[in-house]
């Protein structure tokens, strides 16, 4: 295994940031952390990277130890914290080379490993780091964490406040580190990134809630959603909210997901009882399960 954690637990002052938390990523493995802000996400990373030391528990890196080993650690990881947290007053060339001096290497060296994301901001090499976009900010954070050719990489919420696009091609470029061997562990809150990733863990308040692919644990959903929509979003919410059998309610996107506790249940009812409170233009329909509906009801 390339990351083992077992029954690791944090406390600041009384409040509990991770409570006996266990899992372990595979070399070579995608893995996320899935979790709204404030779940724990960062304090495991923190851990694992060595910044911290958990009250409880154990846990290894690239076969090492984080406590007894930590220096060994720190020479085989790379990590991208959630904040932008580079020199933003040297260039992007003058960062980059500065991380690959700290970890005793060159940038012709490992060249190859950040080559495909290092051609896009290259252009740019000679702008201070604090004057470029949020997608240009990412890639050269990257490009900084890979430069000494870790054996792990951790990223910590990467996607947060980038556009659609960069995010889209951030997570192209994760897949193909992953081919060139390297294992990596990120964070994020948004369940739809959880998908790309070869396994997850769902956490929510210092705990995991569930731990498996993303496909395994949308086929594993025993529960059926529909889809719920008309003119009234806000009134409709509120209605189905008040719909005697309603077991779960909540907005997704264009539409109202909802799930109801009976199996016997028949839309046309609630379509009807919709139509009682003055709703036009219903539309009901089933709608196939994803990550965040899984993590809801978790």
């Amino acid at each position: 295994m390339s990351i083992q954690v077992q029954n690791i637990s944090k406390s600041y002052n009384k409040i509990k940031a991770i409570d006996a938390i266990s899992f372990d990523v595979k070399e070579g493995e995608l893995f996320g952390l899935i979790g709204p802000d404030g779940a724990g996400k960062t304090t495991i990373f923190r851990i694992l990277t060595t910044l911290l030391l958990a009250n409880e528990g154990s846990a290894t890196v690239a076969g090492f130890d984080v406590v007894k080993e930590y220096k060994f650690i720190r020479n085989s990881v790379g990590y991208m914290p959630g904040k932008f947290s580079l020199y933003q007053d040297l260039s992007v060339e003058e960062n980059l080379k500065f991380f690959a001096t700290i970890f005793g290497t060159t940038i012709e060296e490992n060249y190859e490993l950040i080559k495909d994301i290092y051609i896009q901001i290259e252009p740019f090499k000679t702008r201070r780091a604090g004057a470029l976009s949020g997608g240009m900010k990412q890639k050269l954070a990257l490009c900084c964490a890979l430069i000494h050719k870790p054996k792990v990489l951790f990223l910590d919420e990467p996607t947060t406040g980038v556009d659609p696009v960069s995010r889209k091609e951030f997570w192209q470029m994760l897949k193909r580190l992953q081919q060139k061997g390297i294992t990596i562990l990120v964070s994020t809150p948004y369940m739809d990134e959880a998908a790309l990733c070869d396994r997850i863990a769902l956490i929510q308040k210092g705990s995991i809630l569930k731990i498996d692919s993303p496909e395994n644990i949308n086929k594993k959903y025993d529960k059926i959603i529909y889809d719920v929509k008309a003119q009234n979003m806000h009134q409709l919410i509120l209605d189905l909210k008040s719909y005697p059998s309603q077991y779960s309610v909540y907005a997704f996107g264009d539409y109202i997901h909802y799930i109801d506790k009976n199996a016997t249940f028949n839309p046309t009812d609630l379509q009807n009882f919709l139509k009682k409170q003055k709703h036009e233009e219903i539309e009901i329909r089933v709608s196939n399960p994803t990550i965040e509906d899984v993590f809801m009801d978790l």
